[in-house]
């Protein structure tokens, strides 16, 4: 697009950041409204994999999160007392490495001082209050009362996303999957030099994941009813009664939880967004339009996926509109091939019933999947 654009990014998590930078290195004038005020990302950590590190490198932050986190290029299967079952090395895309494990603050880190330091004006404690699309342009009024005409308005605000609500009212709310997930941060164990993924039995899984040279996180999903709510006096307790078929690494990593405070428990949601991920000229991307479960680790590579494609799209149309339908004739294909792959990897470690579409899927499995995905998207 020749003539620099004007957008407002809605969130300003992983991928609203991604996109923020993106364009504003392209030379357009880039605001993000964020309902927080600093962009101090919740949760634990996340892996990056090829894909996800490939946008990295062309929004030129890739050496940035390597800094940040651990590298790393196997995946260990292993019993549950830890002994090894398998090691599964994992594909690269181009020359981005395998994979990289980071703290979410740090990522947020990186991201917010690039898209600072690229000339991103971030509004914090904002959202937006009114919005009218008159096919030219979006007129946006903001939460702290600030106004502007867009030319572009993109909703990366997440799964509970206010932008969809506004644009399809409760059409596409999350939906529950029945499955939570639980997390916290410990010490690394100098043996966990990448994801070590343990089993026992058809409903009991745990990860261990490094993100620095000194942490790792333990991740396990358990079925859990929507109300439940771990109890703030036990959680780590909670957390270790549901894991004590393990030994070894993972119980190690149990003892090292330092209390309650340390874990981190949210319920697993999909949001399928059917209709066009755009009207007129206000869009939706990741998990706003396509939630996954976090089953093949990548809900905020498809985040970052979506906002460099965009900018790509963006540079090759004239006009807004037909950018938009460009890149969703990209994105959509390869976002709901995630969704129903990481669905149907969730229902087999769950022992639930699986579809004869997601039993052709499951052929694939997750390392299958990492060779899917380090292709052109």
């Amino acid at each position: 697009m020749a003539t620099p654009l004007r957008v407002l990014v809605h969130g300003g998590g992983i991928g609203g950041l991604t996109l923020a930078v993106a364009l504003a290195r392209r030379g357009h004038t880039v605001e993000v409204a964020e309902l927080r005020d600093e962009l101090d990302a919740l949760g634990v950590g996340i892996i990056q994999p090829s894909n996800a590190l490939h946008v990295m490198r062309e929004i030129g932050l890739l050496d940035d999160c390597l800094k940040a986190g651990f590298e790393w290029e196997v995946l260990t299967i292993a019993d549950p007392t830890g002994a090894t079952i398998a090691e599964i090395p994992q594909p690269r895309m181009g020359d981005a490495p395998s994979n990289n494990g980071i703290p979410r603050p740090a990522l947020a880190k990186v991201l917010g001082a690039a898209a600072t330091a690229a000339g991103v004006t971030i509004r914090f404690g904002s959202t937006i209050s009114e919005l009218t699309d008159d096919g030219s342009g979006v007129d946006v009024t903001l939460s702290d009362g600030s106004t502007g005409r867009w030319d572009l308005v993109v909703g990366f605000d997440g799964i509970g996303s206010p932008l969809r609500g506004r644009l399809y009212g409760d059409r596409f709310a999350p939906e529950y999957t029945g499955f939570a997930n639980w997390r916290v941060t410990v010490p690394r164990q100098p043996r966990v030099q990448g994801v070590v993924m343990s089993t026992a039995g058809p409903t009991a899984k745990a990860l261990l994941t490094p993100i620095t040279r000194d942490l790792m996180y333990l991740g396990a999903v358990f079925a859990e009813r929507e109300d439940f709510r771990p109890d703030p006096e036990r959680a780590h307790e909670q957390l270790t009664e549901r894991l004590s078929a393990f030994s070894g690494p993972v119980a190690e990593a149990l003892g090292a939880i330092p209390g309650p405070e340390a874990v981190v428990y949210s319920r697993i949601s999909q949001v399928t967004v059917e209709e066009p991920w755009h009207v007129g000229r206000v869009v939706l991307a990741g998990d706003a339009a396509h939630a996954s479960t976090p089953h093949i680790a990548q809900g905020a590579a498809m985040a970052v996926e979506d906002a460099l494609v965009l900018a790509e799209s963006l540079d090759s149309e004239d006009q807004v509109p037909a950018a938009l339908a460009a890149w969703e004739a990209r994105r959509r294909p390869r976002a709901m091939w995630v969704q129903r792959m990481s669905r149907a990897v969730l229902k087999q470690e769950t022992g639930t019933p699986t579809t004869p579409e997601e039993d052709e899927l499951l052929k694939i499995g997750i390392p299958g999947s990492a060779h899917v995905l380090v292709k052109a998207y």
